[in-house]
């Protein structure tokens, strides 16, 4: 049932996160850029990340991190937030985001 103007998210437990989810997820150069914002100014909305790409490529790359289990997407009044599952994924995959991260540009 959607909340508000959006239609509900589905995001994966941790259990269901498997390391090639995440792998998959932090392929694509636009999706590890949006991470890296994540992670250097904290939960953004949807449409503030100033990236060159349509916002229904945006929105792919959104749904691709979400399914991945990088990103949380919660609604806060009108606006669709995006935050980090770092911490969680840290807890299954030891390192492995931060690695990722680190040897793609």
């Amino acid at each position: 049932m959607p909340f508000g103007r959006w239609a509900a998210v589905s995001h994966p437990e941790l259990d269901e996160i498997t390391v090639d989810d995440v792998l998959h997820a932090l392929a694509d150069p636009t999706r590890r850029a949006i991470v890296r914002l994540l992670q250097a100014e904290g939960d953004r909305p949807c449409g503030t990340f100033g990236l060159p790409v349509a916002a229904s490529t945006l929105s792919h790359h959104f749904r691709a991190l979400r399914k991945g289990g990088i990103i949380r997407q919660y609604d806060e009044g009108r606006q669709r937030m995006n935050t980090l599952r770092t911490d969680e994924l840290d807890k299954k995959f030891p390192g492995l985001v931060a690695a990722v991260l680190a040897a793609g540009n």
